[in-house]
C-alpha cells in the first residue's frame, strides 16, 4: 500500500481533517516535515528565516500534536513561537504580527473525535491544490526520511559553527544576536499575552469606530490584566448571554465581552475536548435551545455562540428566536457598510458584499438596498478569503450562510472571527438604538426584514453516478439548461414563425449521452417559469419569484447540501417539489429526501 494511502482523505477543500485513528505518530512526523518544507520555500523567498506561530484547539491530543508539529520545524530550523490554547482568529492574528505564517491544531466544530489542522502561508489561507501538494510532501518525506535527516543535521552543525566563529573573533554583537534568534525558536508566549495583546487590538478598533463611545475612551488594558476595569457605567448597556459551546473562546470570550458589555452571562466555558454539551457547531438544528432559554430566563438582549476554534457566529433575538445566518449576514453587512468611509466617495458599483450561493432570495435586494453591490460566490470560507484579498478593496464585507463573517475594511484581520463579529454587531446594535429608536430591540430590527421560510443547510447522501462520468449535479445542470432552452426557443417562435431552433441538453464538460426525458411544454414552464434564475457557479441554485433553491456538492464531505427558501410555508413546498421533479429521473430516492426535508 502506497505510504499514508489512507490519510488522503484528511486533505481536504480548506484544511486537513478526519477520524482521530489517521493521525498516526508516523503521519504526524511527516507532516511536520512538510511543514518544514513549506516555510523553507518561504524562507528562500524572503531571504530571512521563517516566524511561525503555532496554538492548538481544546481537543484532546491537540496540545500533543501541535507540540510536535513545532519541535520539528524548530528542528528544521525555523523559529516557532508557541501561542498554547486559542481560536484559529486568534492564530491569524498573531501571524500577522510575524511574516504570515501559522498553525492552529484544530477540528473546527466536528464532533470530538475528528482531528484537524489549519494553516497560513504568507497571509493566505491554502488552496485546494495547496493542500493535495501539502499531501505530496508528506510521501515525499517517507521516501526520502534518511537523507533529509541528515541534511538537517548537517544545518544543525552549521549553526554551531557559526556560534563557534563569532566566539572566536569576539563578534559579542553578532553572537548575541544569534543567540537571541535561537531563544525565539523556543519562544513561549504566556496566555495572559496572547489574550491582551489580541484584546487590545479590538479596543483600538473600536476607538477609531466610535471615540466618543465611553467604553472605547479608555485607555489600553495593561499587559497581564483583565478586561474588566471600568465601570458598569461605561459599557455597553446590554445583557448578553454567550455560549462558547466548551470550545476555544471559552478561555478568553468571558474577559473580552465584559470589556464592552455591561453584564454577560456565560454558558458552557470550560475548555472540554470531551464536548459534554455536543458537537460545537451552533448551525446544528437545535444546538441553540439551551442559548435560547437563557435569553428568555434573563431577559437578555441578544444571544451569541461561538463554534468549536471560533470562526463561526450565530445569534439568538431578545425573544429566544434564532436568527437565520442569512439574516445575521444582512446586518453585518449593514455594520460594514454604515461605517465604510469608502462610500462617501465610491459609486455603489465599486462597493460589493459577497454572500455564499446557499443564502436567501431577498439578501441581493437588501444589500443593493444598503447602497452596495450583491456578489454571489461559491462556497468555502478559505475561497472566500483568497477573493477578498484579491478584490482591490472593492468588497468591503463576506460572508457564508455557514456563519463565517468577514470585514475588509483594513481595521482589523482579514479574516472570519466571529467574536470581533459579534462586537461589531453589538456597538451597532446600541449605536442604531440610541440614535433611531431607544425602544428597539433585535426581534423588532430583524421583523422588519421579508419573511422568509427556510430549511436549514441539509446533507445528504451523494448518489451513485448512473451515466458514465456524469455526476447528478451534471445531469441536473444539463436538464435544466435544456428545458430553459427550450422555453426560450418556444417563445421565439410563437413570435418568428420560421425560427429553427437547435437544442442540446448537453454542457460543455459533458461526455455523456445525454439521457431523454419525456418532458412537454407545460411542464417544462411549471418547472421553470419565465423568469427563473439560474446559476451553475457551485451546483445547481434556481431562483424564482417566490423563492430559490440550491443543491450543490459538500467540499468536506462525501454529500450533496440542500437549501430551499420561500415567501411562505406554501411557497417553501413549491419549490422542493420543483426540485424533487427535476431529480427524479436520475434518482427517485434523492428526489423524495429532498421532498422530506422540513422547514427550521
Amino acid at each position: 500500500m502506497p505510504f499514508f494511502a489512507a490519510q488522503h482523505s484528511l486533505f481536504r477543500a480548506y484544511d486537513i481533517r478526519g477520524s482521530r485513528q489517521h493521525f498516526t505518530d508516523d503521519f504526524i512526523e511527516a507532516l511536520g516535515y512538510a511543514f518544514a518544507h513549506l516555510y523553507q520555500l518561504q524562507k528562500n523567498i524572503d531571504n530571512d528565516k521563517s516566524i511561525i506561530v503555532i496554538g492548538y484547539d481544546v481537543r484532546h491530543d491537540s496540545d500533543v500534536i501541535a507540540q510536535k508539529l513545532a519541535s520539528i520545524l524548530n528542528k528544521c530550523g525555523l523559529q516557532v513561537v508557541q501561542l498554547g490554547l486559542i481560536t484559529t482568529p486568534m492564530m491569524v492574528f498573531w501571524a500577522e504580527q510575524y511574516q504570515g505564517h501559522g498553525i492552529v491544531v484544530t477540528a473546527s466544530h466536528s464532533a470530538k473525535d475528528i482531528l484537524g489542522v489549519k494553516w497560513l502561508v504568507n497571509h493566505q489561507s491554502p488552496s485546494v491544490e495547496d493542500i493535495q501538494v501539502l499531501y505530496q510532501q508528506v510521501i515525499h518525506h517517507q521516501l526520502t526520511q534518511r537523507s533529509l535527516d541528515n541534511s538537517l543535521l548537517a544545518e544543525s552543525g552549521l549553526y554551531q559553527h557559526e556560534l563557534q566563529k563569532m566566539a572566536l573573533h569576539k563578534d559579542d554583537k553578532s553572537l548575541k544576536t544569534a543567540k537571541n534568534c535561537l531563544i525565539v525558536e523556543k519562544a513561549y508566549l504566556s496566555p495572559k499575552q496572547v489574550a491582551s495583546a489580541y484584546i487590545n487590538a479590538i479596543v483600538q478598533v473600536f476607538k477609531a469606530l466610535y471615540p466618543n463611545s465611553p467604553e472605547t475612551s479608555i485607555n489600553n488594558i495593561p499587559h497581564g490584566s483583565t478586561a474588566d476595569q471600568q465601570s458598569p457605567s461605561n459599557k455597553l448597556d446590554l445583557i448578553v448571554v454567550i455560549d462558547c459551546m466548551h470550545g476555544a473562546t471559552s478561555h478568553i470570550a468571558q474577559s473580552l465581552f465584559t470589556h464592552f458589555c455591561q453584564r454577560v452571562i456565560m454558558l458552557n466555558d470550560n475548555p472540554d475536548g470531551n464536548f459534554p454539551s455536543g458537537n460545537p457547531d451552533p448551525t446544528e438544528p437545535c444546538r441553540l435551545k439551551q442559548l435560547q432559554q437563557s435569553v428568555i430566563e434573563h431577559h437578555a438582549d441578544i444571544g451569541i455562540a461561538f463554534d468549536g476554534d471560533g470562526d463561526r457566529l450565530m445569534i439568538v433575538n431578545n425573544n429566544g428566536k434564532v436568527v437565520t445566518p442569512d439574516q445575521l449576514l444582512y446586518l453585518l453587512a449593514k455594520v460594514a457598510v454604515n461605517d465604510s468611509p469608502k462610500l462617501l466617495t465610491s459609486s455603489p458599483s465599486t462597493t460589493q458584499v459577497l454572500f455564499d450561493i446557499k443564502c436567501g432570495h431577498h439578501l441581493p435586494k437588501l444589500i443593493t438596498e444598503l447602497g452596495a453591490t450583491a456578489v454571489m460566490s461559491r462556497t468555502g470560507s478559505s475561497l472566500i478569503r483568497r477573493r477578498l484579498q484579491q478584490s482591490n478593496n472593492q468588497i468591503i464585507f463576506a460572508g457564508e450562510l455557514s456563519g463565517h463573517f468577514i470585514f475588509n475594511d483594513h481595521r482589523f484581520i482579514l479574516y472570519d472571527d466571529a467574536m470581533y463579529a459579534a462586537l461589531r454587531l453589538l456597538h451597532w446594535l446600541v449605536q442604531s438604538m440610541s440614535n433611531f429608536n431607544p425602544s428597539a430591540n433585535l426581534a423588532e430590527i430583524i421583523d422588519g426584514l421579508p419573511i422568509i421560510v427556510s430549511t436549514a443547510d441539509h446533507y445528504l447522501p451523494l448518489p451513485e453516478t448512473v451515466i458514465n462520468d456524469c455526476s447528478i449535479l451534471e445531469q441536473l445542470t444539463q436538464l435544466c439548461l435544456y428545458l430553459q432552452q427550450l422555453i426560450k426557443a418556444t417563445s421565439i417562435s410563437s413570435t418568428h414563425p420560421d425560427y429553427q431552433p437547435i437544442i442540446d441538453g448537453r454542457p460543455a464538460h459533458c461526455t455523456c449521452s445525454a439521457k431523454r426525458h419525456s418532458i412537454t411544454l407545460e411542464q417544462a414552464e411549471d418547472l421553470l417559469p419565465i423568469g427563473t434564475k439560474l446559476s451553475c457557479i457551485d451546483g445547481v441554485r434556481l431562483d424564482f419569484a417566490h423563492g430559490f433553491g440550491v443543491l450543490r456538492q459538500s467540499n468536506t464531505s462525501h454529500n450533496l447540501t440542500a437549501r430551499f427558501a420561500g415567501d411562505s410555508i406554501e411557497d417553501l413546498k413549491d419549490i422542493q417539489a420543483k426540485f424533487a421533479a427535476l431529480c427524479r429521473p436520475f434518482d427517485e430516492n434523492l428526489a423524495a429526501q429532498i421532498m422530506a426535508i422540513s422547514p427550521q
